[in-house]
């Protein structure tokens, strides 16, 4: 109850730039569920990179894209979020706490949505592929980390924004790889996944300062009047 005020989750360095790439991501995630709506095989799109196989990765890279696939599953992925929530707490901002569980969650579920909409399969035995629920939900906690890692350290527009890019790129990628190699999603299913985050947090982000900050305000304003 210091009455400091509460750093924003979505920092201002990169917060109009995320606003111009969830636009666009927005208009990706449509076009490609509109293109391969009830679809159930790989479009040209996707055979431009690779022909999506159960055995299309041998050892050892085999067991590095089932351990990078584990992250994503139930399991790993509630690891990973009670680790970078408790590390929140452990640095006293609640507020970013409840923006790695939300943005997670939101980007989880609307993944999970968007599936039963588009309807997209793979290999012909009813599973939903489009968008890459995996690749959302790595891509998103990463985008979290590193906003709260671009305030916490006060980078500016341009150092922000190439951190939060970089990092949603990289965990995107590992993803996307290790779903595609293993047969899991086409890679237009993963390019879909990672959009979905790009639209998600931002919009997480947003809605947690804004529910946030009042709530920070009066409890701070409470504390005031205790100490007077």
């Amino acid at each position: 109850m210091t009455g400091r005020p509460v750093p924003a989750v979505l920092p201002p360095s990169p917060r109009a730039w995320l606003g111009l790439i969830a636009v666009l991501a927005a208009l990706a995630v449509v076009v490609l569920g509109v293109l391969y709506a009830g679809h159930s095989q790989s479009g040209t799109v996707d055979r431009w990179f690779v022909q999506p196989t159960a055995d299309s990765v041998r050892p050892p890279w085999r067991r590095v894209a089932l351990a990078i696939d584990f992250l994503g599953e139930p399991a790993g992925a509630a690891t990973l979020v009670v680790i970078a929530a408790t590390g929140c707490l452990l640095l006293r901002c609640p507020r970013a706490a409840v923006f790695v569980v939300a943005g997670a969650g939101a980007a989880v579920g609307t993944a999970t949505l968007l599936k039963s909409l588009v309807g997209r399969t793979i290999h012909g035995d009813g599973n939903l592929s489009y968008p890459s629920g995996h690749t959302a939900f790595v891509t998103a906690l990463a985008l979290v980390v590193a906003l709260l890692a671009a305030g916490r350290f006060g980078l500016g527009r341009t150092a922000g924004t190439l951190l939060v890019l970089a990092a949603a790129l990289v965990a995107g990628a590992a993803m996307g790889w290790a779903q595609v190699a293993l047969g899991a999603h086409y890679p237009t299913d993963v390019l879909g996944g990672w959009c979905t985050a790009l639209v998600v947090i931002p919009a997480i982000g947003w809605l947690v300062d804004r529910v946030g900050g009042p709530l920070a305000e009066r409890r701070a304003d409470a504390g005031r009047r205790e100490r007077r």
